[in-house]
């Protein structure tokens, strides 16, 4: 149904026929020529409609914001005098020689290009799911997926999955419970975290196990607390801690520099025994070093008690 994505058309591409599928973004009707900035996943592109196509200028003309659209038509390197330098596909756009109305838009019940509250933001989801920084974290958020898994894969890492309906084990919250239709009276309990299942597999002789997995934990919300959470979770046999740390500051390592581009450099190390004789905890706050100072010699010969 397409051949291309809005966002990935570039000058390498001048002179060929392509299909695109997406959304308007924003239309203009400029001194009889039509322009359509068409949207999709990977971007935005301008579409330009003639009106010496007569099949497709009319439906152009009905087109609005957020219409589901398919444009086909030939890819033209623009004027210098009319490049964007404000788009990635500034440098192109696309003559259309075909149009069809896949869907027609209401009126939308919030501009997604405007700010709007969380509640109507999470009300109307598929919608704000559309603003470009909500796209790009999606697509980041899958990046990382895809990095964790062939990096763990290079490192002889077995992705298992394990159940998700299982019985409730004390841990560290409450579980949520799901009732049983077979066996009345019985419940499942959604795991808090895999813990039980990949120690069984240390002892299958599973060595190195991984999985991205859901949790669910049955706690009040808060800043860090959240009902259900994705978690990357591992576990190994016959390997050190020393090994357990160099593998994992090689995948926060790696996986900051190819999506990010930011090189952390190597990671500072605290032994535990200094972090409690300075800090008093095992998880100090270095942004705000609050660290313990003896004042015994200061205060030995003080009477008061």
């Amino acid at each position: 149904m397409r051949t291309h994505y809005c966002g990935n058309l570039n000058k390498s591409l001048a002179g060929q026929t392509v299909e695109l599928c997406g959304w308007v973004n924003r239309r203009r009707d400029l001194g009889g020529l039509i322009f359509i900035d068409m949207r999709d996943r990977e971007g935005i592109v301008q579409v330009v409609v003639d009106p010496d196509m007569k099949d497709i200028f009319p439906i152009a003309n009905q087109l609005r914001n957020e219409f589901c659209i398919k444009f086909t038509g030939e890819v033209r390197v623009r004027p210098d005098s009319q490049v964007n330098k404000d788009m990635a596909t500034g440098e192109v756009e696309l003559y259309a020689t075909g149009l069809e109305i896949i869907n027609r838009s209401e009126a939308l019940p919030l501009d997604f290009n405007q700010t709007n509250s969380e509640e109507q933001r999470l009300k109307y989801r598929y919608i704000d799911l559309r603003r470009p920084e909500m796209s790009d974290r999606i697509k980041l958020r899958a990046r990382a997926s895809s990095f964790v898994r062939r990096f763990l894969d290079e490192n002889l890492f077995l992705d298992i999955e394990t159940p998700v309906l299982t019985k409730a084990t004390p841990e560290g919250a409450r579980d949520y419970l799901v009732p049983s239709r077979v066996h009345k009276g019985s419940f499942y309990a959604l795991p808090q975290s895999p813990q039980l299942f990949k120690q069984l597999l240390m002892m299958s002789g599973f060595d190195r196990y991984y999985q991205i997995v859901k949790c669910f934990r049955d706690e009040d919300l808060r800043a860090d607390r959240q009902p259900e959470f994705t978690q990357i979770d591992i576990e190994t046999s016959f390997m050190s801690s020393q090994e357990v740390r160099n593998i994992t500051e090689k995948l926060v390592h790696d996986m900051w520099k190819e999506l990010l581009d930011v090189e952390l450099g190597q990671f500072p190390v605290m032994p535990f025994s200094e972090a409690i004789r300075r800090f008093g905890s095992d998880k100090p706050d270095l942004r705000n070093p609050l660290e313990l100072v003896d004042v015994a010699d200061l205060v030995k010969d003080v009477e008061f008690k």
